[in-house]
């Protein structure tokens, strides 16, 4: 999977020895409350690595490990999976609360994005959040995404975001 990079962030692919601070940030149940699989153990994270490495091989993308350039440390992952069921593509972030209201979400969303319209070749890209998660809606809306919807995926009540190659480029070049 290809590494991408912004002003303060790599997003590179996950490596084995992230999953000590994976589990950190996957088992605080803050940074989980509105992501649908909710805490998840090292054990569990372990289990699933193989199979989600095997998958962003094939697919050329998945969720990469958010990198903060200054520190070399592990902030959480941004990326582009398939959305619940569907064939559209989502985006999706979760970050350590320490790094929350910094703009690291969007700007790792921004790198995303361009990657999934001018590598990957998507002419959409949809988003997807809990109503009560405005952090997230904020975040949607900032990278140029607008509300298309109520909806249900993932168990759970949602709205649903989108933004299109062509939006996204008037707004990024």
């Amino acid at each position: 999977m290809q590494e991408l990079e912004t002003e303060r962030l790599w997003l590179r692919q996950f490596k084995r020895e992230d999953l000590d601070r994976m589990a950190e940030i996957s088992g605080d149940a803050e940074v989980m409350r509105f992501i649908s699989s909710g805490t998840k153990t090292r054990a569990e994270l372990e289990a699933g690595f193989p199979a989600m490495l095997e998958w962003q091989e094939r697919q050329g993308f998945g969720m990469w490990a958010v990198i903060e350039k200054a520190s070399q440390c592990l902030l959480g992952r941004c990326g582009l999976i398939y959305l619940d069921g569907t064939p559209e593509v989502e985006l999706g972030y979760a970050l350590d609360k320490a790094y929350w209201n910094r703009g690291i979400a969007t700007e790792g969303s921004l790198a995303c994005l361009r990657f999934g319209f001018e590598q990957v070749g998507l002419d959409r890209i949809v988003a997807i959040a809990q109503p009560a998660n405005l952090a997230s809606q904020r975040v949607m809306q900032k990278v140029g995404m607008t509300f298309e919807k109520n909806a249900h995926y993932y168990k759970t009540d949602v709205v649903y975001y989108a933004i299109s190659k062509d939006e996204f480029l008037a707004l990024h070049g």
